[in-house]
């Protein structure tokens, strides 16, 4: 029975796939033009699975090595010595079904290949003739190791005679990783794991400046997304919207491959195959309460031992900041390569709603000074949800009463900088677990941001902003109506943060076009 594959893995013919041809292509161009390069991208981003694709796609014009580090034990990267027979050996059992010759596959094993050198003349040797392409997944695992730096140079220094005609070797080489190799030798410079000799720089002897840039979109488009619900379909004609359902999970994951699937995978497989926006929403909650995900562990693990990259998260989350989009910013990348982070207008943004969201409950997480929480977690809800209906209204009296009594006397800076925190963390306990709240607003005004509440079925649009006048107040009905249309519903909520000193309080209703309304309300 095929199934959706939630471990970023999946093998072709046993699971509903992407199809992903495009980007094979485009792939496949860079190796056509004797590139080297590394495909950097985050946890369960698919690398393996598009280096598993990439290796049938090849085969008709190349010979495929696809290895992986994540087979190499620590000792064997003791010295040169070990790890070019363990290297020879690796590339020996990968080429067992590649369709060479026997006798050029054993032609691979040399015990006399004990140095950098002799391994250099033995690839050498082994390239001659041959259109060879070296795939090299997980190289992380090497990437704190000396050994593993004089091998990449070994490559490099081979890749430049080639361009002078004066060596044979590998026609391209592409190493797979979180982390981006160009930097290996700075990175283990600071580490203390490398120490430079006189007149060596970190970046411009790197071991791997002659990679090309690698730029092909490894996220999974609404329309590829639709390529894989179709195959479902074929198969189980469920009646789905499929366009409409593929454009519901791009929207909430932005294409990261292992949420995908995810999603799908809930769909399938614990709500009875009902292929349904709601049921998005679900799966999508289903995903952000996970006991056990590697993605989301190794998300936290990264915010937590990096103060730099989780300020600029939560200014971005928490406070609409503005930060330009761009790799020489060192926490820019860094995000990037993890994968949390977009360019989206020039600026950084959040790659995807679920990212926000588990970031988000990181953050509130961590408050520990404000003891409103207690009197929140502990507050009689019954006004907000009543028989399982979320009521929008009460919720944001109940937000209105909570603000003055507790944030009244709060310095105006303060308050200006994290007014939107505030409502995050009160509906947090509200919502307790069958609901989630996201950002959806992608202005370059700082001084509104969108969110949207959801809760089991339900969904809701508040509109945050701080009180600039009347008339800009009355432009944000016009903002809001047009996203209420987006969304197809006919109310939305508007929280204005008035922090003047002679400010007018107070909420209403307002009747807008098309039959629409909208709970206007300042603190």
């Amino acid at each position: 029975m095929r199934r959706f594959n939630v471990t970023g893995t999946c093998v072709p013919d046993e699971n509903y796939m992407v199809d992903i041809t495009g980007k094979l292509e485009q792939i496949k161009a860079m190796i056509d033009d004797k590139a080297y390069f590394t495909i950097n991208r985050g946890r369960q981003y698919g690398k393996t699975t598009t280096l598993s694709q990439l290796e049938s796609f090849l085969a008709d014009d190349y010979t495929v090595i696809s290895i992986s580090f994540e087979a190499f034990d620590e000792e064997e990267f003791a010295n040169a010595a070990i790890f070019c027979q363990v290297f020879l050996d690796v590339i020996h059992q990968a080429l067992r079904f590649s369709g060479v010759s026997e006798a050029y596959r054993e032609s691979w094993l040399n015990k006399n290949v004990t140095t950098f050198s002799s391994l250099s003349r033995h690839i050498t040797n082994m390239c001659e003739g041959k259109k060879l392409v070296l795939l090299v997944d997980e190289v992380d695992k090497a990437s704190n190791n000396r050994v593993f730096l004089g091998f990449l140079s070994k490559l490099r220094d081979k890749f430049l005679a080639r361009r002078v005609k004066k060596d044979f070797t590998f026609h391209s080489v592409i190493l797979a990783g979180v982390y981006d190799i160009k930097n290996i030798k700075l990175k283990m410079i600071q580490e203390g794991l490398h120490i430079p000799s006189v007149g060596e720089s970190a970046v411009h002897n790197s071991p791997w400046n002659i990679a090309s840039s690698f730029k092909v979109d490894m996220s999974f488009s609404a329309l590829e997304i639709e390529t894989m619900l179709t195959d479902y379909e074929a198969d189980h004609q469920t009646g789905m919207d499929v366009s409409k359902i593929a454009n519901e999970i791009h929207h909430y994951t932005g294409g990261y491959p292992v949420l995908v699937s995810g999603i799908c995978k809930h769909i399938d497989e614990e709500l009875e195959k009902e292929w349904l926006v709601v049921n998005v929403w679900y799966a999508v909650k289903s995903l952000l309460i996970a006991r056990d995900s590697p993605l989301f562990d190794s998300l936290i693990k990264n915010l937590s031992s990096n103060e730099k990259l989780a300020s600029m998260t939560y200014d971005i989350l928490m406070r609409n900041g503005h930060w330009s989009f761009t790799y020489s910013n060192p926490l820019v990348g860094l995000g990037a390569r993890y994968g949390y982070f977009k360019e989206t207008n020039g600026r950084v943004g959040i790659f995807n709603p679920i990212f926000e969201m588990m970031m988000t409950a990181y953050f509130v997480s961590l408050d520990k000074s404000d003891q409103i929480s207690a009197s929140i977690k502990g507050d009689d809800r019954a006004d907000i949800v009543v028989n399982g209906v979320f009521n929008m209204q009460a919720c944001l009296e109940k937000f209105a009463k909570y603000y003055h009594e507790h944030y009244r006397h709060r310095d105006i800076h303060f308050l200006h900088d994290e007014a939107r925190y505030l409502l995050l963390f009160f509906l947090n306990p509200i919502l307790n677990g069958k609901g989630f709240v996201h950002k959806e607003s992608e202005a370059q005004d700082k001084e509104r941001m969108d969110l949207v509440v959801t809760y089991l079925n339900q969904q809701f649009i508040v509109e945050l902003k701080i009180w600039r006048g009347e008339k800009r107040h009355e432009s944000g009905y016009h903002q809001l109506q047009r996203y209420m249309t987006n969304k197809n519903l006919q109310e939305g909520y508007l929280l204005t943060f008035d922090f003047n000193q002679k400010k007018q309080t107070g909420s209403k209703w307002v009747e807008v076009e098309d039959g629409k309304r909208i709970f206007d309300m300042r603190v």
